[in-house]
């Protein structure tokens, strides 16, 4: 099983964990935890970062906006997924369907 299948699991089985970054994130942009628990395409995925398995996502608000959310995987562990981040991406840095970066 994938990184994003893992997080898609956890997250049905309710087995969610928001940082104190994720919360502080949502509320910098006006987002609510339920809408950021979506369907979700993945932009980036890393098996191999040092704090666990995480994956980049895309996904829309409730009003249909792009936002990005990082979720991972504790390090050593199978549960709970983490809402790391989640933010608006910024046009500038992104290409216009935001699954690419510019460079």
């Amino acid at each position: 099983m994938n990184t994003l299948e893992q997080v898609v699991k956890l997250v049905l089985n309710q087995e969610v964990r928001i940082s104190d970054h994720g919360y502080d994130e949502l509320a910098n942009d006006g987002l609510t935890a339920r809408e950021v628990i979506t369907d979700a395409v993945l932009v980036e995925d890393y098996p191999d970062y040092p704090k666990g398995a995480s994956v980049l996502l895309l996904q829309k608000d409730r009003e249909g906006k792009s936002i990005h959310t990082v979720w991972g995987i504790p390090k050593g562990h199978t549960t709970p997924t983490v809402l790391v981040t989640a933010y608006r991406p910024d046009p500038k840095k992104w290409d216009k369907n935001f699954m690419k970066r510019v460079k």
